[in-house]
């Protein structure tokens, strides 16, 4: 029998709970969803709140089908939020908004990553905070990020900028500005300037440009994501890796002393305590107080 439970007054119909979803750690769908519900909620929620949502799917598990969706799948509950999204091929388009715990755990329930535009619904393609997505290329990794992750936090701090890291949940790291409320397209052009700099000032360590034959042992300063079109996966979102885990803030300490790569690998597991030694690192994010203006308005 499938289970039915109530969130907060919405019945949910869960599934497959006993299904392992991570085969390396035997992870089972229903930790999963209790990962969400018992920790992850109570910081990720702030994060989502009237963002439009994409999904990544993976309802067998990071080693089976894996697709990527933005439309409200078919069966969303009338009572899940949705908001109007401007694409140029779909007018009347539209995405899902987690505003709620029945709604995170209702998307939960599919097997999702979940993945934020940059900006809110109430002002689409005017963002709110910048990301740079550092992906490194093999043999490099995070460490080599991380020492490209000072040197933009330093270049930012210069315009009066302060950022913050998470890991990606796979091989890099992310950088998050919070900002006073500006066009998407302004944003891009002054992270890639950034990006540009970066290679400029660390030419053995950082490219700007997505060309595969320039990024081996080279860290990809990921400036596109700030386009209103796209997305970054969540913060405290799990991943469709091989193990479950999460891109997940870290301090700059943490940042600065990383000497290898599974100095920065952090799993659902590990959330809980880090929580409540840390806090959500990424709070200031949703602070408005805490948002800086791009150089020159």
């Amino acid at each position: 029998m499938t289970p039915i439970t109530e969130v907060e007054g919405r019945r949910l119909t869960l599934s497959n709970l006993d299904k392992v979803l991570y085969p390396a750690t035997g992870t089972t769908k229903g930790e999963v969803l209790h990962y969400y519900a018992a920790t992850a909620a109570r910081v990720m929620l702030p994060h989502l709140r009237d963002r439009p949502l994409s999904f990544l799917r993976y309802p067998d598990g990071p080693e089976g089908l894996r697709f990527f969706t933005k439309n409200p799948p078919p069966g969303t509950p009338d009572w899940v939020r949705t908001a109007p999204v401007p694409r140029s091929d779909d007018p009347g388009a539209r995405q899902v908004l987690a505003q709620d715990l029945p709604s995170l755990m209702w998307a939960a329930n599919l097997v999702v990553e979940f993945h934020t535009h940059q900006w809110r619904q109430d002002s689409p393609a005017v963002a709110d905070r910048m990301v740079f997505d550092l992906d490194p290329g093999p043999p490099a990794g995070v460490v080599e990020c991380c020492a490209v992750a000072l040197w933009l936090r330093e270049r930012l701090a210069g315009d009066g900028l302060s950022a913050y890291g998470k890991t990606s949940g796979s091989k890099g790291l992310h950088l998050l500005v919070p900002l006073e409320p500006t066009p998407s397209g302004k944003v891009t052009a002054y992270a890639k300037k950034l990006a540009v700099e970066a290679q400029g000032a660390l030419p053995e360590l950082a490219v700007h440009r997505m060309t595969r034959a320039l990024r081996p042992g080279k860290v990809f300063v990921d400036f596109s994501q700030n386009a209103a079109a796209k997305t970054t996966a969540a913060p405290y979102t799990l991943r469709a890796k091989a193990r479950p885990t999460v891109s997940a803030p870290v301090t700059w300490e943490e940042i600065e002393e990383c000497g290898a790569p599974d100095d920065l690998v952090l799993l659902a597991g590990d959330m809980a305590a880090r929580l409540e030694r840390h806090g959500d690192l990424l709070a200031p994010l949703n602070d408005p107080g805490q948002a800086g203006a791009l150089p020159g308005g």
